[in-house]
């Protein structure tokens, strides 16, 4: 029997083997790589594109594809990952390794409801909310 329970699911073209090695570069033991399925036949598998992975970010699970046909969209802000971060220099760590190559959505800074938040999408397009101080934590 399989675990019961809710995923995120990210679909990449091309780009999941990149994007996992990049996360588990940033969060490090934080991040926990599952099984990895790649493509038969794929450029000495490999390299090959994912038909499917998980993993577990800081107890999250998520499910990675690449996809198998070309899409006419990418992935959109409106879903994000959000992080609970202990601190903000965690927070500060984080930010630079998700933010080089990708784009800024809401600065570092006070919103109110924390002292610090941001929101910040990477170079393979998956958006991240990254918060440090918030009351619920």
């Amino acid at each position: 029997m399989t675990e019961q329970g809710v995923a995120t699911f990210i679909v990449f073209e091309g780009q999941a083997r990149a994007a996992m090695a990049r996360y588990a570069e940033i969060f490090g033991d934080g991040w926990v790589q599952g099984p990895v399925t790649l493509r038969e036949g794929d450029l000495q598998g490999a390299t090959g594109p994912v038909v499917h992975a998980t993993a577990v970010l800081r107890g999250h699970r998520l499910t990675i594809v690449d996809s198998g046909a070309a899409h006419g969209f990418s992935l959109n802000p409106a879903i994000s990952l959000w992080v609970d971060c202990a601190d903000q220099d965690e927070l500060d760590r984080l930010w630079a390794g998700l933010e080089e190559g990708g784009r800024t959505y809401m600065p570092r800074g006070n919103y109110g409801f924390a002292p610090c938040f941001g929101w910040v999408g990477d170079r393979f397009g998956v958006t991240w909310q990254l918060c440090a101080g918030h009351p619920t934590l």
